[in-house]
């Protein structure tokens, strides 16, 4: 079955060049545009693709508000790809907190584009590598606040809760199964139970939570 797409931006060149980009996939099939987050919303709603492509800065409704709308619809299964312009963009950080399964700059290469549309659909969380530096910075700016109070699962094993710190510290599922001496078959288990205990949606949903509950902190080794 076809991969449905959206695409969500306000500058009619961008929207046009990731369609022409994502639709030349044969496996692909970019179902509309919008160019503006409540169009986007409401394009979703009506068509219910796999991934929206979403631009953060737009006019009338900005990605961030239009992800978690989206995110937070029982009746949609969409997962949310943010594309900007700047990896330092204060707005990421929000997005992700919004619920945006990936992160990918405008200026990536058509390939990253396209095989980044496909992990994200696939149910994986992608982030480009400075995002994920900038991300653990963030984190590295803000205390836990002290009446905060987060409320985990008590039935994670002592393997998940290691294979959640190794996860929060950015590392692969390759990585994670060398690290803890397993199989990479074993880790990705581990991280998948990990996840659904968790009840987050994909691996940066379990990074942010790790943080803000205080199981990882920015000086973990």
């Amino acid at each position: 079955m076809s991969i449905r797409i959206a695409v969500i931006d306000d500058q009619a060149l961008m929207r046009d060049a990731f369609t022409m980009i994502l639709d030349a996939q044969p496996d692909f099939d970019v179902v509309g545009d919008a160019d503006n987050g409540r169009t986007g919303v409401e394009l979703c709603r009506r068509s219910r693709p796999d991934v929206a492509v979403m631009d953060i800065r737009m006019p009338e409704m900005d990605g961030i508000e239009a992800t978690r709308l989206i995110v937070d619809d029982p009746d949609i299964d969409t997962k949310v790809l943010v594309l900007t312009t700047f990896d330092l963009d204060d707005y990421v950080f929000a997005a992700l907190r919004a619920g945006a399964s990936g992160f990918l700059l405008k200026d990536a290469p058509a390939n990253e584009l396209v095989a980044a549309a496909r992990l994200v659909a696939g149910g994986e969380a992608l982030l480009a590598p400075t995002v994920t530096r900038r991300l653990i910075e963030e984190f590295a700016k803000q205390a836990v606040p002290a009446e905060a109070k987060i409320e985990l699962p008590d039935d994670l094993t002592e393997r998940e809760h290691e294979a959640w710190v190794l996860l929060a510290q950015g590392m692969s599922n390759r990585e994670i199964a060398a690290a803890m001496f397993v199989g990479e078959a074993t880790a990705k288990t581990h991280v998948s139970r990990l996840l659904t205990k968790l009840g987050v949606r994909d691996r940066v949903q379990a990074v942010v939570l790790a943080y803000e509950s205080g199981v990882v902190t920015p000086s973990s080794p």
